[in-house]
Protein backbone atom coordinates (compact mmCIF):
# COMPACT_ATOMS: atom_id res chain seq x y z
CA UNK A 1 0.00 0.00 0.00
CA UNK A 2 1.74 3.54 -0.79
CA UNK A 3 0.03 6.60 0.17
CA UNK A 4 0.64 9.72 -1.94
CA UNK A 5 0.47 13.33 -1.58
CA UNK A 6 0.59 16.12 -4.52
CA UNK A 7 1.04 19.62 -3.62
CA UNK A 8 0.02 22.39 -5.67
CA UNK A 9 -0.06 25.62 -5.48
CA UNK A 10 -2.30 27.42 -7.48
CA UNK A 11 -2.12 30.94 -9.43
CA UNK A 12 -5.78 32.45 -9.45
CA UNK A 13 -4.96 35.15 -11.77
CA UNK A 14 -8.74 35.96 -12.75
CA UNK A 15 -9.68 36.71 -8.79
CA UNK A 16 -10.58 39.86 -7.36
CA UNK A 17 -11.69 39.00 -4.38
CA UNK A 18 -11.91 35.37 -2.13
CA UNK A 19 -15.25 35.03 -3.28
CA UNK A 20 -13.50 34.48 -6.91
CA UNK A 21 -11.22 32.53 -5.47
CA UNK A 22 -13.48 30.32 -3.32
CA UNK A 23 -15.98 29.92 -7.15
CA UNK A 24 -12.54 28.58 -8.90
CA UNK A 25 -11.28 26.27 -5.56
CA UNK A 26 -14.96 24.93 -5.61
CA UNK A 27 -14.75 24.22 -9.67
CA UNK A 28 -11.16 22.37 -9.02
CA UNK A 29 -12.64 20.40 -6.12
CA UNK A 30 -16.13 19.08 -7.86
CA UNK A 31 -13.77 18.26 -11.03
CA UNK A 32 -11.55 16.17 -8.77
CA UNK A 33 -14.58 14.12 -7.46
CA UNK A 34 -14.52 11.46 -10.08
CA UNK A 35 -11.08 10.48 -8.87
CA UNK A 36 -10.07 8.61 -5.90
CA UNK A 37 -8.86 11.32 -3.92
CA UNK A 38 -8.96 13.71 -0.61
CA UNK A 39 -8.44 17.33 -1.35
CA UNK A 40 -7.64 20.01 1.04
CA UNK A 41 -6.54 23.60 1.02
CA UNK A 42 -3.61 23.84 3.15
CA UNK A 43 -2.23 27.61 2.93
CA UNK A 44 -2.55 30.74 1.58
CA UNK A 45 -6.50 31.41 2.73
CA UNK A 46 -6.39 34.93 2.86
CA UNK A 47 -5.09 35.86 -0.58
CA UNK A 48 -7.02 36.32 -3.20
CA UNK A 49 -4.34 35.15 -6.32
CA UNK A 50 -3.06 32.02 -4.21
CA UNK A 51 -3.87 28.74 -3.27
CA UNK A 52 -1.83 25.85 -1.82
CA UNK A 53 -3.86 22.30 -2.05
CA UNK A 54 -2.79 18.97 -0.33
CA UNK A 55 -4.18 15.88 -2.63
CA UNK A 56 -3.44 12.65 -1.50
CA UNK A 57 -4.33 8.99 -3.14
CA UNK A 58 -3.72 5.64 -1.84
CA UNK A 59 -3.03 2.97 -4.19
CA UNK A 60 -1.65 -0.37 -4.86
CA UNK A 61 1.45 0.81 -5.59
CA UNK A 62 3.66 3.96 -6.45
CA UNK A 63 2.98 4.13 -10.19
CA UNK A 64 -0.82 3.61 -9.63
CA UNK A 65 -0.41 6.36 -7.49
CA UNK A 66 1.42 8.24 -9.46
CA UNK A 67 -1.06 8.08 -12.12
CA UNK A 68 -3.64 8.72 -10.30
CA UNK A 69 -2.08 12.24 -9.35
CA UNK A 70 -0.82 12.71 -12.28
CA UNK A 71 -4.39 12.97 -14.15
CA UNK A 72 -5.58 15.71 -11.14
CA UNK A 73 -2.84 17.88 -12.08
CA UNK A 74 -4.02 17.40 -15.78
CA UNK A 75 -7.83 17.63 -14.49
CA UNK A 76 -6.62 21.16 -12.49
CA UNK A 77 -5.24 22.48 -15.47
CA UNK A 78 -8.27 21.90 -17.44
CA UNK A 79 -10.40 23.94 -14.49
CA UNK A 80 -7.53 26.66 -14.44
CA UNK A 81 -5.72 26.91 -17.42
CA UNK A 82 -2.10 28.28 -17.02
CA UNK A 83 -2.90 28.35 -12.94
CA UNK A 84 -0.68 26.08 -11.82
CA UNK A 85 2.53 27.52 -9.97
CA UNK A 86 3.91 24.40 -8.47
CA UNK A 87 3.60 20.37 -8.04
CA UNK A 88 5.15 17.70 -5.89
CA UNK A 89 4.81 14.39 -5.92
CA UNK A 90 5.30 12.78 -2.71
CA UNK A 91 5.00 8.92 -1.58
CA UNK A 92 4.63 7.51 1.76
CA UNK A 93 5.23 3.30 1.71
Amino acid sequence: MVVGLLSLELHVGGSRSLKDKRMVLRSVKDRLRRFNVAVAELDHQDTWQRASLGIVTIAASESLARRELEAVVDAVEQVEPGGIARTEIEFLT
